[in-house]
């Protein structure tokens, strides 16, 4: 018998590597305005809130301003819908399925298990991503980034998913790859396993004290 009824996963770097096409669409814009252009690393770095908060970081580092200055710009939502653009057309490009992603879920589905992604990337990103993909098919649920008021680390997304599966927080489980996902799983009283390979802002995952590290996702079936 499973020791989980539901698995939530954190969508980029947990199911799939998606920074390569983040960085390209931020210099795609960083370009369109004449500005200098952001590092891959910079941009691994500045994921986790979703990619408009990402956005502003590198509008600041790049514009050489405070990231104030660019959340109170007049010029902010020009920004945005030009990066709009540019990721539209990125998503899908550049990203790839960590290893044994797409094996894991159709295992766990077959045994069950309820599936769901909880991200804080914008709905229309995520099921960009998702399709690109195919992982729509393997999940049960999809909550983004604007699918409730409040994002990760906010538990809402979490208890969205236990309360329409109906199953309580101690037979669910969070994957995710960020001190962000450790701590929204805390606020929703759910264990919570973290992958190695992902976007921590650049620091190791083990200082979030998960309550376990596992190398890749084929370990959620032992």
């Amino acid at each position: 018998m499973n020791a989980f009824d539901l698995v939530m996963f954190d969508l980029d770097g947990t199911l799939v590597e998606t920074a390569p096409e983040i960085f390209d669409a931020v210099n795609d814009t960083l370009r369109y305005f004449a500005l200098p252009e952001v590092t891959q690393q910079q941009v691994n770095d500045w994921i986790g809130h979703g990619t408009r908060e990402l956005l502003i970081q590198a509008l600041a580092f790049s514009g050489k301003v405070p990231v104030s200055t660019v959340r109170a710009s007049d010029s902010l939502e020009l920004s945005v819908s030009r990066f709009d653009k540019h990721y539209q057309q990125r998503c899908g490009t550049r990203s790839q399925l960590y290893p044994h992603v797409r094996e894991t879920l159709a295992a766990l589905r077959k045994q069950g298990v309820k599936l769901a992604v909880v991200t804080n990337k914008e709905g229309r990103y995520t099921t960009t991503v998702l399709d690109a993909h195919s992982l729509t098919p393997l999940l049960d649920a999809v909550v983004s980034g604007d699918s409730f008021p409040a994002k990760k680390p906010d538990p809402t997304g979490v208890q969205s998913c236990l309360c329409q599966f109906g199953v309580s927080p101690e037979r669910a489980l969070f994957v995710g790859d960020s001190s962000i996902d450790v701590a929204t799983a805390r606020n929703a009283g759910v264990r919570v396993w973290m992958l190695p390979y992902g976007y921590n802002m650049g620091q190791p995952i083990e200082a979030c004290a998960p309550d376990r590290v596992i190398a890749d996702c084929s370990e959620l079936l032992n």
